[in-house]
């Protein structure tokens, strides 16, 4: 009876709070191992009912939990690299701005066209991943056995102008859409950032992406008040939170494959439930 009046509170079936904490939660541990934990939360919350636009503004408000949680996992990584920490956060911030803009911005049946098509784009990220950081190690290990300078043991300047842009793009991606922001970073960095390990980039991407959702989140709070859905933002926040936390340990027992397959899964059935309210015009 107490969970059935807590439902009614929150203003959701008690099968719809579970679906979003049970998100939530998958989201956060998501994050904190492969990223696109937004392709999880995303087409649960438009699954239950929730217009395009203010499932994507819930969603990246409330996944700005998880993202401190796994900022301070990787503290240390981030200590080591604050010679770029500052440069690329103005990229990524200045990129999320815009990207936030737009979604603000732009008529709400633009972004109902648009997601399915970047829903499409962020599977692709996540179902290529494999490849494309092994292509980074292959490329970070002819570079280190070359004939030139063996690279630094922690990332160090130039930002090449190369760099800075692709984290900009990448910044307004995430700003309109989120998902899959954290592989399309990984991707970037591993291949035109200067020294460090992996490790590195993994904590780089983890900051990149807290940046984008936070400037995001008060871009919402000032110009998209009307559209947050605040049951589904605690929802999110506090299962991200706990997820995001437990993530690493999770990740260590669990396949990343198996991820992987659950992400491209959900994705696709959140894909779907979009293309049918688009062809029944919802």
């Amino acid at each position: 009876m107490s969970e059935l009046l807590a439902a009614q509170v929150l203003g959701m079936d008690l099968w719809q709070v579970l679906l979003v904490l049970l998100a939530g939660f998958w989201a956060g541990t998501i994050n904190s191992v492969i990223g696109s934990g937004t392709l999880v939360t995303f087409p649960v919350l438009v699954a239950v009912g929730y217009p395009p636009v203010t499932a994507q503004i819930s969603n990246a408000m409330g996944l700005v939990a998880a993202g401190f949680s796994g900022v301070f996992g990787y503290r240390r990584e981030l200590a080591e690299s604050r010679a770029v920490l500052p440069v690329l956060t103005v990229a990524s911030l200045l990129g999320g701005i815009l990207g936030a803009s737009l979604l603000i911005h732009l008529p709400p049946e633009v972004f109902g066209y648009a997601a399915p098509i970047l829903i499409v784009v962020a599977l692709a990220f996540v179902i290529l991943q494999p490849r494309l950081q092994a292509w980074v190690r292959r490329r970070a290990a002819a570079r280190a056995g070359g004939e030139v300078a063996e690279a630094p043991a922690v990332p160090s300047r130039p930002v090449g102008p190369a760099l800075w842009i692709l984290v900009f793009l990448a910044g307004v991606y995430g700003g309109y859409f989120v998902a899959a922001q954290g592989v399309l970073l990984m991707g970037i960095l591993g291949v035109f950032l200067c020294g460090g390990t992996l490790v590195h980039a993994n904590g780089i991407k983890t900051w990149l992406s807290l940046s984008v959702n936070l400037i995001a989140a008060v871009s919402y709070l000032l110009f998209a008040f009307d559209r947050i859905d605040w049951t589904a933002v605690l929802l999110i926040a506090a299962s991200s939170l706990v997820g995001g936390s437990v993530g690493a340990r999770i990740g260590r027992r669990i396949s990343p494959t198996l991820l992987r397959g659950v992400i491209v899964v959900v994705g696709l059935a959140g894909l779907t439930s979009m293309i049918l309210r688009l062809v029944n015009g919802g």
